[in-house]
């Protein structure tokens, strides 16, 4: 937690993680932190407290907690603590856990700073929800009367639910377009600068300097996405699809590596090779005209349709180090169904370019989606099998139903549970939509599978 002092005292808080299971994938609180500097420019004071640092200078101290393992690289287990499993998942034989800094942490460091004038919260996948309710709770208790705003993918996807929360105010969608108004009417605070929300080059960088875990930085390239993917919401959680110019892209990584060392970047765009003219190829050459000795890390899905041998070349030269694909499945009908974004063709084309350049198997991860409504377990079996030939890595992908989706109706009528009312149920560990066929003991066999390149087969 890292306090300024200016005029508006205005507190941001990334909540903790309630959940089965959880890793950090380079994953840093990038919405929040760009909330951080816009409110900055207009004159705010910031305090902002991550509550998954695992860099936080007392979470050693904490005797309960379960304490990460962390790679150089900025990736790693977060550090845990095993709580009661919320009521409508007590028949789970998993253990729940809180997911970051433990309760105590969280109230010393709320007494360590001034009374807020207001605090912003953010929510990222709608199952997280209790630990959300359980933080607003701690918050009211610490400064009554002080209004808590919550954002983020929880509430635009679930705003009925997100009402039940305790906030004062759920902010659904964009959260630059909505704060104005509402910073107006709250603390009678004038925005007046505001970026071009079409122009992602006009919002400045995020403030990366509030948070203690700056191993890796996560950057954006887009917002959005062209394609429509029958089981993904980003066209609910993000209107259109807009890019950055790629050279800006490049300087805004230069800046990072060169003013505070950071060697590992992440890209969470799913965009990021689509139209590679326009944004991968002058990216990457500009990373390799300005001499970056850095590494890339792309674990949210890369487009394989567009690799071809020169992109292959150029991200392999340029530190792409971690790669990941989004393939979903091989059969021909389902990829249609799903989004149509490649084929088996394609695939095994763009493999092939990659191994070309230099990644071999284990460098090359493919999601495989799993449990989706009506898949059978034989199919995925196919697909991990047409993977493993490729040459290529297959890792699966729980299939988590999105309220909204195209793929939202499906999934209700699919499942056994009453996922149109408690987001609970749509927790990825249940894979609450899988077909009958995807059995407790199909799929240790298919993570089996995954797990032994080598001898695929074995039970």
């Amino acid at each position: 937690m890292i306090e300024e002092s200016m005029s508006h005292h205005i507190l941001l808080i990334n909540p903790w993680i309630y959940d089965f299971t959880a890793y950090d994938l380079w994953y840093r609180p990038l919405g929040l932190l760009y909330i951080a500097s816009l409110l900055r420019i207009n004159g705010a004071s910031i305090s902002c407290m991550d509550c998954l640092d695992t860099n936080h200078p007392d979470i050693r101290g904490e005797p309960h907690l379960k304490m990460p393992k962390r790679k150089s690289s900025g990736e790693g287990s977060y550090a845990s603590e095993r709580i009661p499993k919320p009521p409508p998942l007590r028949f789970m034989n998993r253990h729940y856990r809180r997911y970051g800094i433990t309760p105590r942490l969280f109230l010393n460091d709320l007494k360590a700073i001034p009374r807020p004038d207001i605090i912003l919260m953010t929510s990222m996948m709608t199952y997280w929800y209790p630990g959300i309710f359980e933080m607003i709770l701690l918050l009211k208790k610490a400064f009554p009367g002080v209004p808590v705003l919550l954002g983020g993918n929880y509430v635009t996807l679930c705003p009925q639910h997100a009402a039940l929360s305790g906030a004062d105010f759920c902010i659904s969608g964009s959260a630059e377009q909505k704060l104005p108004a509402i910073l107006k009417d709250l603390l009678n605070m004038e925005m007046t600068f505001l970026p071009d929300i079409q122009n992602l080059d006009s919002y400045p960088y995020p403030a990366f300097d509030l948070i203690h875990h700056r191993d890796c930085v996560p950057v954006m390239t887009s917002r959005g996405c062209p394609y429509h993917c029958s089981y993904c919401g980003v066209h609910i959680l993000s209107e259109g699809w807009r890019r950055r110019d790629p050279i800006r892209v490049a300087d805004e990584i230069d800046y990072w590596h060169s003013n505070f060392g950071i060697r590992n970047f992440s890209f969470y765009d799913d965009a990021l090779l689509i139209r590679p003219q326009e944004m991968a190829i002058p990216l990457l050459k500009e990373i390799l005209r300005k001499g970056l000795q850095i590494q890339f890390h792309c674990p949210n899905g890369l487009h394989l349709r567009e690799i071809t041998p020169e992109i292959s070349l150029l991200m392999r030269q340029a530190g792409f180090r971690t790669i990941r694909f989004g393939f979903e499945t091989s059969n021909p009908v389902r990829q249609k169904r799903t989004g149509g974004k490649i084929n088996n063709h394609e695939f095994i084309a763009a493999v092939e370019h990659l191994k070309y350049a230099g990644y071999r198997q284990q460098d090359i991860g493919v999601y495989i989606l799993c449990g989706l409504p009506g898949q059978p377990a034989d199919e995925i079996r196919d697909t991990i099998r047409f993977v493993l030939s490729s040459g290529a890595r297959p890792f699966l992908a729980e299939y988590s139903p999105i309220p909204g989706s195209d793929l939202w109706n499906e999934a209700i009528l699919s499942s056994p549970y009453p996922i149109d009312r408690e987001p609970l149920f749509h927790n990825k560990t249940l894979m609450p939509c899988k077909d009958a066929s995807l059995t407790d003991k199909a799929y240790r066999s298919l993570k089996w599978m995954t797990r032994n390149p080598l001898r695929p087969e074995d039970p």
